[in-house]
């Protein structure tokens, strides 16, 4: 979704019955501030905030292989333990990523093995957990015709 707490994401929490939301924010301030909006959003309609990530975290020149934090790096990290939510990881920024989502071959398809692959599934393997465990906290519907336990 578009960041912050406009209509898309206001009418999709109020239409859509969903297990929680991955916030995704940039490291600088200025979006973390629409992130924290949004949390508190997602909080006053009951939709979980399953956690934070930290996109374009950092830049690996790939001629020199200096990292560089061109929007500054951490600060989701600080912003989810501030709010008391998740940190599920974090994603850099990478002219390999635009071009696999440009050919419809992500870089976990296209380059399972690269560091940028191994970024996005440490992400969804925390994202997959955090859905878990949302589960096993939500009330459970009693099951119609079942025989009750003894």
């Amino acid at each position: 979704l578009p960041p912050g707490t406009g209509d898309i994401p206001l009418t999709l929490a109020q239409n859509v019955r969903a297990a929680g939301v991955v916030l995704i924010s940039t490291p600088q301030d200025v979006a973390l501030a629409d992130v924290i909006r949004a949390k508190l959003m997602f909080d006053k309609v009951a939709i979980p905030v399953l956690g934070l990530v930290e996109n374009m975290s950092s830049f690996v020149c790939p001629h020199c292989r200096k990292e560089t934090p061109i929007f500054a790096h951490g600060g989701a990290r600080t912003a989810a333990e501030k709010m008391g939510i998740r940190f599920l990881g974090e994603i850099p920024i990478d002219l390999a990523i635009r071009e696999g989502g440009d050919k419809g071959v992500p870089i976990v398809a296209g380059a399972p093995e690269s560091p940028l692959a191994e970024a996005f599934i440490a992400v969804a393997k925390n994202v997959a957990g955090a859905v878990s465990t949302q589960v096993l906290k939500a009330p459970r519907l009693p099951v119609i015709g079942a025989q009750p336990r003894a």
